[in-house]
């Protein structure tokens, strides 16, 4: 990657502004009034379900895709209509990033770099980081999916942007890879590089992320520290105890227990009150081969969205109860006349 550092901000001003930022599909309303602040310097996650707004969102501040109304601001400037001065700040992996696929793996990321006016140096450190190095001489066109989506990354970052958006960039990426990825990213934030991204997996958004915001139906419900959130939203722990040592109905007796449910060879009993539950079942059962497993934010965002999306649900489920009943009423007017 490039060795050139980030410009030092010393203005103060949020490496992002969105501010009541709408976009519609036709009827469907995909980004709802979302206003929010990146910081300079800092890791920020978008998170939501399929079809939460967050790709749309992530193009509009990217400058690939206007905005209905509201407005964008991107390290001081507007990215829409596309703003080329921007383009050497940015670094951009989207879901379908595009490639010379005639050329080889070196060759295409050598061409980026000089597109971009970058050190040809940086080709090599670039490859070698995001686990390319060895395929540097494979045509782009004989690359895996999850190659690909390396290669999609490495082309974000050869250039060494003050500002990265990456969207779902581990997606097609094992675990290894993905493992690999996280220490790449730790790096350029370690460096003062800004990053936005868009990911599915949530464990890897509570390792990396300063900020997360969760998206559901196009609105921003929630903005914060993971951490804080998992505190705030008081999600439950879970105790596995191995199966056959306590039956279901004497779990769910225990004082403090919310849930009992059976998950492999473990029961698993949810409770917000994890030593009053350990202390009731040592007794019992003794706590040798019991587990504990505090609340992460997976259980924050499956909290937050379920919420979110049950007024939508009522509100469908409604329209379809009044539709029939129009429906069956006109049909009795029907066959009366």
């Amino acid at each position: 990657m490039s060795s050139t550092s980030p410009t030092p901000d010393r203005t103060g001003q949020p490496a992002v502004v969105v501010s009541d930022v709408t976009k519609s599909y036709g009827d469907r309303r995909a980004v709802d009034g979302v206003s929010l602040e990146v910081r300079r310097g800092e890791f920020f996650g978008l998170l939501g379900p399929n079809g939460a707004g967050k790709s749309t969102l992530v193009e509009i501040m990217e400058g690939l895709r206007k905005a209905d109304s509201g407005s964008v601001t991107v390290l001081g400037e507007s990215p829409w209509p596309r703003n080329t001065k921007l383009l050497p700040r940015m670094g951009v992996q989207t879901q379908s990033s595009a490639f010379f696929v005639r050329q080889t793996v070196h060759e295409h990321l050598r061409t980026v770099a000089a597109l971009f006016g970058a050190d040809s140096k940086a080709v090599d450190t670039t490859l070698e980081a995001v686990g390319l190095g060895g395929l540097r001489d494979v045509r782009v066109d004989s690359l895996s999916g999850g190659q690909r989506q390396r290669l999609a990354i490495a082309s974000a970052l050869v250039h060494g942007p003050e500002l990265i958006f990456l969207d779902e960039p581990t997606a097609a990426l094992d675990t290894e890879g993905r493992r690999d990825l996280w220490g790449v990213l730790r790096g350029l934030k370690a460096e003062g590089r800004t990053i936005v991204y868009t990911t599915h997996h949530l464990d890897e958004a509570e390792a990396l992320c300063d900020r997360v915001g969760i998206l559901v139906s196009g609105r921003l419900v929630v903005t914060d520290e993971p951490q804080n959130l998992i505190g705030a939203f008081g999600a439950a722990s879970r105790l596995l105890v191995p199966l056959g040592r306590i039956d279901e109905q004497q779990a769910a007796a225990l004082p403090g227990v919310d849930g009992v449910t059976v998950q492999g060879g473990h029961l698993v009993l949810e409770t917000r009150a994890t030593g009053r539950v350990l202390a009731a079942l040592d007794p019992l059962t003794g706590l040798d081969g019991v587990q504990t497993r505090s609340p992460s934010l997976e259980d924050v965002y499956l909290e937050i969205t379920s919420r979110q999306t049950r007024p939508s649900l009522a509100a469908n489920t409604a329209r379809d109860t009044n539709s029939t009943h129009d429906t069956d009423s006109t049909n009795r007017q029907e066959q009366q006349a």
